[in-house]
């Protein structure tokens, strides 16, 4: 397991006196201003206020094979899941007891837009304001599917946290295979070279259509296209009385560092079960580029 912190040892060197009469001085204890030990407990401060045990990228899907109803569920799903009880007591289970978390929307590979900038969560206050931004925004839809290029938007957004966690997660939901920008594995390794975790969350809530992107096996595309890493997960939706549970039981999980009952297997040789550019397939068979 790749960790994303690193611990340094720092060797000092003493300087030894030498004097006027036979052997060696013991050096003296080293001198410290007052100023100097200020900037010391400053600095050790701001270390542990910046820390978390969580870096999480709340990426959504909202193309237009997501119909209102179901965009509007989802939404609230997320408000709902940061304000519940059981997400606010497994947030003080973990060793700083705060996360930090941005969310954004994704469509086409140029089409991302942040909805929260990063917000520190630690308690029920910071909840409802990521809760209560979350709601405000208007709902909207857009064209085409790019989970590569919500999964290379997310990558540097991590650079930018000012927030340092134990765990850096992109969490992506969907009800489609990728239909545009690069092939999803190719963002999906990069983001695992860097030591990030992908879990998703594949929507399968209607039948698939032929008027839409839909596919049959989308849990099983999430599996072997486009999660991975230490712990990742997929938790798919099929039933729509069930998406704001599912949403919960994800945050959940990924906020204490857990993994489902049955963890996803996969081994980086074998074969995907779905190809990973059926998406792009359907869409150049229907459509053309």
């Amino acid at each position: 397991m790749r960790l994303l912190f690193s611990i340094g040892a720092v060797l000092v060197a003493g300087m030894l006196a030498g004097g006027d009469v036979a052997g060696i001085a013991a050096p003296g204890p080293k001198f410290e201003s007052p100023e100097s030990r200020s900037q010391s407990k400053r600095l050790a401060a701001d270390k542990d206020a910046q820390a978390v045990d969580v870096e999480l990228i709340l990426a959504v899907d909202v193309s237009y094979s997501m119909d209102m109803d179901e965009l509007a569920v989802q939404r609230e799903g997320y408000a709902q899941a940061i304000q519940s009880k059981e997400f606010l007591q497994a947030l003080k289970l973990g060793p700083n007891g705060r996360i930090a978390v941005t969310y954004f929307e994704w469509a086409a590979s140029s089409d991302q837009k942040m909805i929260i900038p990063w917000r520190l969560v630690d308690g029920p206050e910071t909840a409802d304001a990521v809760a209560a931004e979350i709601m405000k925004t208007p709902i909207r839809r857009a064209s085409r599917t790019s989970i590569s290029g919500a999964i290379t938007f997310a990558m540097p957004l991590f650079d930018e946290d000012p927030y340092r966690g134990l765990r850096r997660v992109i969490d992506i939901s969907g009800d489609g295979p990728n239909n545009n920008g690069g092939p999803v594995t190719v963002a999906r390794d990069a983001a695992l070279e860097k030591g990030i975790v992908i879990n998703g969350l594949p929507i399968m809530i209607k039948e698939p259509s032929y008027s839409t992107m839909d596919i049959d096996n989308l849990d099983l595309y999430y599996e072997d296209c486009v999660i991975g890493g230490p712990g990742s997960f997929v938790i798919t939706i099929k039933d729509r009385d069930k998406f704001k549970e599912a949403i919960r039981t994800k945050l959940l999980m990924e906020v204490a560092g857990r993994t489902p009952e049955r963890p996803v297997m996969r081994v980086a040789d074998k074969e995907p079960r779905v190809n990973c550019l059926i998406g792009e397939k359907i869409w150049s068979d229907r459509w053309g580029r």
